[in-house]
């Protein structure tokens, strides 16, 4: 009924089938043949999700997977209706479910994965989350009740290393130091040892907390990675080296961002943890297209537009930093929501290295700040130091987003909030469809977008 009306479906079936049967999911996850496979993490959670079910598929298996990054119990509930026949039955081998985390201990106890991944911990949406603090141990709490679970765990961060179960419970990824062509001024999320509270020491940081640490009184430190990346190199595409117990590989992404070689490298470790072949590994990776708003490609009159989700201050900072090692010139659009999927706060928006863009002007044509917070995010990036005779203010997305194509840049960037990206992404694939056509209609075309 929904794909009927021209929804997606992605949270609503779900909602159905637990009402009409509470024990939809433990009745459904009994024919998944092979395993479950979850993520959850602040960020990443969809990019990884995704990987896997394509190296999966690469490999042959048949998976059933939340891809459009409906994480709470609904939205895994309506992945198995999405994946049943009109009689109920599941024919698959695998289901890879992204998890919210607050979700986390509702979903798990639903149905126990076989492995579970977690990407990382940053502050998001204190409103509904409360502290990092809390998120952590909600987490762990989960983690505590999966006794035969296998954990697929960030090295790098401290928030979730501390999480490792014994040796043949847990397998470890994370970056060897690498140099970055572009990074920002990250706020770090974890200075004190989860294990004593003193401060860590750094040999180097990625971004965030996200490094090589130790703690030089009780000895916590970065466990040994059995999958880690090396000799990182990006642009619009991102290519490193993986070293794993079975050797060395190339792996070739074709996205930007620093933080995608992270959910690839989680992604190859779910590979590595079921015994998957190389070479299904790395053509899924390279196979791999983002999701709606992760780095989402699309082409305007001959030049990149980018669409990216951003909800935290961390990953604002690396959407940024992929943005700036980007060649050319380029129009920037903004799109700031507080609505309840959003988080009602958005005072993050001051942790944001927005700084970044002050300090190189020259290569900014215009910024667009759109949504119900637009003078907000205007006035942020006055303060930053942004020229104030590039930032315009245009709440209306259809308005913001033409104005932003509109623009001479070489390429555009297009960032939004959660709630003002479905929206966003349909204005501009409706505006790119329309392309060079006169603008005869457009008004009644901007009030069916609304």
């Amino acid at each position: 009924m929904s794909r009927v009306r021209g929804t997606r479906g992605s949270t609503l079936p779900g909602r159905v089938a637990l009402k009409i049967c509470p024990r939809f999911l433990r009745l459904a996850v009994r024919q998944v043949r092979r395993g479950v496979v979850m993520v959850t993490g602040t960020n990443g959670k969809t990019t990884t999700n995704n990987m896997v079910a394509g190296v999966l598929e690469s490999a042959g298996y048949r998976v059933i997977a939340n891809r459009e990054g409906a994480n709470l119990v609904w939205g895994v509930a309506a992945a198995f209706v999405a994946g049943a026949g009109a009689f109920g039955r599941i024919k698959a081998d695998f289901a890879t479910l992204e998890v919210d985390e607050a979700s986390l201990p509702v979903v798990a106890s639903h149905l126990a994965p076989d492995l579970l991944v977690v990407t990382n911990f940053f502050r998001d949406q204190l409103d509904r989350y409360g502290e990092l603090d809390r998120t952590v141990e909600l987490v762990q709490r989960a983690i505590g009740k999966l006794p035969l679970t296998r954990l697929v765990l960030n090295a790098d961060d401290p928030l979730v290393a501390q999480l490792g179960k014994g040796e043949n419970k847990t397998l470890f990824f994370g970056l060897a130091q690498t140099v970055r062509l572009t990074a920002t001024v990250q706020t770090r999320e974890a200075r004190f040892c989860p294990a004593c509270g003193r401060e860590l020491s750094y040999a180097f940081y990625h971004y965030s907390q996200l490094g090589d640490y130790r703690c030089l009184t009780c000895g916590f430190a970065r466990p040994g990675a059995a999958v880690e990346g090396q000799a990182v190199r990006g642009g619009d595409r991102l290519e490193f080296t993986v070293r794993w117990p079975a050797g060395q590989t190339s792996v070739s992404l074709d996205l930007p961002g620093y933080y995608n070689v992270y959910n690839a490298l989680a992604a190859f470790s779910v590979g590595v943890a079921l015994g998957l072949p190389e070479k299904a590994m790395v053509e899924g990776l390279a196979r791999f297209a983002p999701a709606i708003g992760r780095m989402e490609r699309f082409s305007h009159r001959g030049r990149p537009v980018y669409l990216n989700l951003v909800k935290n201050p961390t990953g604002f900072n690396e959407s940024l930093a992929a943005m700036l090692t980007g060649s050319g010139t380029k129009d920037v659009f903004m799109a700031i929501n507080d609505n309840d999927a959003d988080g009602r706060d958005i005072s993050w928006l001051w942790d944001v290295d927005f700084e970044a863009l002050a300090r190189d002007p020259a290569p900014y044509l215009s910024f667009t700040c759109a949504g119900i917070r637009a003078q907000d995010m205007a006035l942020r990036l006055k303060y930053a130091g942004v020229p104030v005779e590039l930032i315009r203010v245009i709440p209306g997305l259809v308005e913001g987003i033409e104005g932003a194509l509109a623009g001479r840049g070489a390429l555009v960037y297009l960032f939004s909030t959660y709630t003002a990206l479905w929206r966003s992404q349909a204005i501009l694939k409706e505006v790119l469809a329309r392309g060079e056509e006169p603008a005869t209609g457009l008004a009644e075309r901007r009030r069916a977008l609304r």
